[in-house]
Parts: structure tokens; C-alpha cells; sequence
């Protein structure tokens, strides 16, 4: 595809510049010439009046003289003779036939006649004696003075336009190329069985869908096998019961043959089904890796965790704002851990600020990271480094008074935190703008690049920090 774009943008753009350059190349050409005996008219133009006036030839000499431009030598004058013994006169010089110059002084209007290393301007002038003959050498020089140059610098933006159409071209299709090798590569990884592999959803807009859509249909490939497997286990497991029963049975039938093989058998059913048992296990902990590993669309998650509070939300009156969740956000964490980690943020929310009081869940795709913040308006919490510890009961957040034993267990923040440690990133509880709480969970998109990129990442703390203070000046 990225070569067949190439093919047409170059048989394209070189068709429209031979179809502009080449008339143009012509149109230079012509007018490098009108230009050439445009001069030559002049020239003649100048001899004109002297001979109206006069045909003494010490007059025309100096006429001529003074009408001559570069090299000189190049204009001549044809005077017919006068009276009848007057004899016709040749001033300056002479290169066209004489029947030439007879034919023009006939005709009475100007006319072009080829000699040797160009052509001369015959330009007839009314005299006393009758038609005398002006003319004006112009070289071959002088018909094309200016047209390679001219030719040169057309070829050379034609030449531009079809290198940068190229380059356009190639561009355009690495962009459309390289999205469609990526989900060719992942279907290819999926069909052998490697469930994690996702693809990002960038490029055109058809790609786009269709990476949104390979995603999907892995997803559900996912789900499927952990359903598939579960039912596995579930069966096996219950087919323990009637196993033990029929081992006890075996027991009892005494030493005879037919009772060994009995107990033979149901031995050997009761190893296949723990052979059983022990796969789907395995593999219900490989589905449930590999689904981490694909990770999940957080502002999908958003969306849905959002619907189903936002009832609540309504019913107590309290205000709710999403931002960054309009478009698919990739985070490498399973899609039941990040709605876990969202319920118990929210719920935090719910259980220790008054009823009325508004929140906010805010999403930022940055380079190395994903971060969600939730920020609500209520109290804000005393101390923020004892809430991320395991086992705080939330007495101190400043919200909504606690009931007995602080009213919460304190692992609704800890889950939060584990989930964003898992991808190399971190919890921070802060100021919101809304004046309350805000909780900053950092998910690392990769631990390895997080860890490279410290520094912007710091950075970029800093920026949204700067950020959240300036809007609550600018709010206050």
C-alpha cells in the first residue's frame, strides 16, 4: 500500500507539472522573443523622425550612431535614391538581400528576414524620395536571452513538487501502513494463542475502529476462556461427591477380582479429575494474566463505575464532573482490579463527605503514565500519609463524622495503591481544587520506561500541580 500511494502521488504530480511546466517553458520562450524584436522596433523607431526631417547621410550616421546599443553595428538604413540622377544610399550596416528589403519597402509595413547568425527587422519609413528601409540585426542570442535560465528553474520546482509529493505520499502511507502491520501482527499472536496482545488504537479513522474493535473481540475471547475454564472447574468439582461416594462403595465390596478392578478404576477417575482440576487452574491463572497484561480502557471503566454512582450522586444531591474520559485511555491493569480501585474512591467519597457535596473524577494521558484524579469539595483529609497506610479508619478525614471504630476498615485507599504499585506507579493524596480531597493514582505504562522517565514524569507532576493551583486562584 505504502509503495502503490508512492507510485501514484510521483505519476500524478508528474503529470500536472509536464502539463504546466512545458506550455510555460513555450510561453518563456515566445516571450523572449517578442521582447528581442520589441527592442529591434524601438531601435528602428529612433531612426524614424530623422529620416522625416532629413536624408542627408552625415544626419543619418549620427542618428544611427546614437541609436545603436551594445556592440553596435547592427542597424542599417536603405534610402532610396532622389531625383533622377540621385543614387540610392546604404548607411550602417547591411546583412538582409536586397529583394528583401525591396519586398518590405513594396508592402509598406515591417517584416522579418532570416541571414546568417539571426535575422533583421525591416521596418519601411516614408522619406521625400520615397520608402526607405530601417533595419535592425537581432541575433539568435538575443531571440533566446533568459530561456535556459527560465527552463532550469521551471524544471527545478517541478523537480520539488514531485520529491515533496513523494515524501507526502510516503508519509501518509507509513501512517496508514504501520497501524495495519500492528493489527496484522496481533492477530497473527492471538491465532497462537498469546491472549494479552492488544493494539493500540491510532492512525486513520478506519484503523482506528478496527483496532478498537480487535480489542474487543480479545476481550471477549478472554472472557469466553476464563468462562469456559470456570465451568471446567466447577464441573470437576462436583463430580467429587459421587467419586467419593463410589470409592467408599468400593471398599465394601470385599477381595474379590471384579472389586479390585473397581477400585482400580474409580482410582484412576479420581486422578483424571484431579488432573483436571489442576489444568484448569493453571490456565484460569493464565487467562487472568494475561488479561493484567492486556489491561483494559480506563475511560471505558470510567464511564460505566460513573453511570452507576451518578444515581446515587442524583439522589443526594451532589454535583459530578467527568473530564478525559471522551476517548479510549489503555492502562496495563485488568478491567475488574481498575473498577475495584474506582468503587473504593468513590465510595470514600460517598461515606465521609455530606450529602450535597460535589466531585469530580479527572483522566490525563501523558506519555509515560495514565492519571486519574478524584477530587471531591468536602473537609480533606488531616493527615494523608496515615490514610494510605493499611488499617486506617478514616476518623481524622475531616468529612463526614465516623461511626464507631472510624467506619471504614481503611483498605478501600490500600487497594488503590497496590493496584497502581502493580504497574510502577503511585497514590497521592492531596488538595483538590474543589477545595477538598484529591486522590492521584499514577498507573506507570511501562515499569521499565516510568522508571527511565522519573524525571518527566516529575515534571509533569509539577505541571498539573501548577495547574490545579492556579485554577483555584483564578476560582477563588
Amino acid at each position: 500500500m505504502r509503495w502503490a500511494l508512492v507510485k501514484v502521488a510521483l505519476a500524478v504530480t508528474a503529470m500536472v507539472v509536464v502539463a504546466f511546466a512545458v506550455p510555460l517553458g513555450l510561453v518563456v520562450k515566445e516571450l523572449a522573443r517578442d521582447r528581442a524584436y520589441s527592442n529591434a522596433e524601438r531601435q528602428a523607431a529612433t531612426i524614424g523622425p530623422v529620416l522625416a526631417i532629413t536624408t542627408d547621410r552625415t544626419q543619418l550616421e549620427r542618428a544611427v550612431a546614437s541609436a545603436e546599443t551594445g556592440p553596435g553595428g547592427r542597424i542599417g538604413v536603405h534610402v532610396p535614391a532622389s531625383g533622377k540622377n540621385g543614387r540610392p544610399a546604404e548607411i550602417g550596416s547591411r546583412r538582409a538581400a536586397q529583394r528583401d528589403v525591396e519586398a518590405a519597402a513594396k508592402l509598406g509595413r515591417a517584416s522579418i528576414s532570416p541571414v546568417t547568425g539571426g535575422s533583421s527587422l525591416l521596418q519601411p519609413t516614408a522619406v521625400a524620395s520615397g520608402i526607405a528601409v530601417v533595419e535592425v540585426f537581432v541575433p539568435d542570442k538575443a531571440l533566446t536571452n533568459g530561456v535556459t535560465t527560465s527552463w532550469v528553474v521551471l524544471a527545478g520546482v517541478g523537480l520539488a513538487l514531485i520529491i515533496g509529493s513523494v515524501a507526502v505520499a510516503d508519509r501518509l502511507g507509513t501512517r496508514m501502513v504501520r497501524p495495519a502491520k500492528r493489527l496484522a501482527g496481533a492477530a497473527h499472536d492471538l491465532g497462537q494463542g498469546k491472549l494479552g496482545v492488544r493494539v493500540p488504537e491510532d492512525g486513520p479513522k478506519e484503523l482506528r475502529s478496527a483496532a478498537s474493535a480487535f480489542n474487543a473481540m480479545a476481550d471477549q475471547v478472554v472472557q469466553l476462556l476464563a468462562n469456559e475454564r470456570e465451568l471446567a472447574a466447577d464441573l470437576s468439582h462436583r463430580l467429587r461427591t459421587p467419586l467419593t461416594v463410589l470409592r467408599l462403595n468400593a471398599a465394601s465390596l470385599g477381595d474379590t477380582s471384579a472389586a479390585e478392578q473397581t477400585r482400580a478404576a474409580v482410582e484412576q477417575l479420581e486422578r483424571e479429575v484431579d488432573q483436571i482440576i489442576r489444568t484448569a487452574r493453571e490456565q484460569k491463572a493464565q487467562t487472568r494474566q494475561a488479561a493484567a497484561a492486556a489491561g483494559c480502557d480506563a475511560a471505558e471503566v470510567i464511564r460505566e463505575r460513573m453511570g452507576f454512582w451518578s444515581a446515587l450522586a442524583e439522589d443526594e444531591g451532589r454535583t459530578v464532573r467527568i473530564a478525559g474520559a471522551d476517548r479510549p485511555v489503555r492502562v496495563p491493569v485488568a478491567r475488574p482490579e481498575l473498577a475495584a480501585a474506582l468503587d473504593a474512591m468513590l465510595g470514600n467519597v460517598f461515606r465521609h463527605t455530606p450529602e450535597g457535596t460535589a466531585f469530580a473524577v479527572d483522566v490525563h494521558n501523558a506519555q509515560e503514565a495514565v492519571i486519574v484524579l478524584v477530587s471531591d469539595a468536602g473537609g480533606g483529609i488531616a493527615d494523608p500519609d496515615a490514610a494510605l497506610r493499611r488499617g486506617w479508619s478514616g476518623g481524622g478525614r475531616g468529612h463526614r463524622p465516623a461511626v464507631a471504630g472510624g467506619g471504614s476498615t481503611g483498605l478501600g485507599l490500600d487497594i488503590v495503591r497496590r493496584l497502581a504499585e502493580s504497574t510502577g506507579g503511585d497514590v497521592r493524596i492531596g488538595r483538590s481544587v474543589l477545595g477538598g480531597t484529591e486522590v492521584r493514582v499514577w498507573l506507570a505504562l511501562d515499569d521499565r520506561r516510568a522508571r527511565a522517565g522519573t524525571r518527566r514524569g516529575h515534571r509533569l507532576r509539577r505541571t498539573l500541580g501548577g495547574r490545579r493551583r492556579r485554577t483555584a486562584r483564578t476560582g477563588s
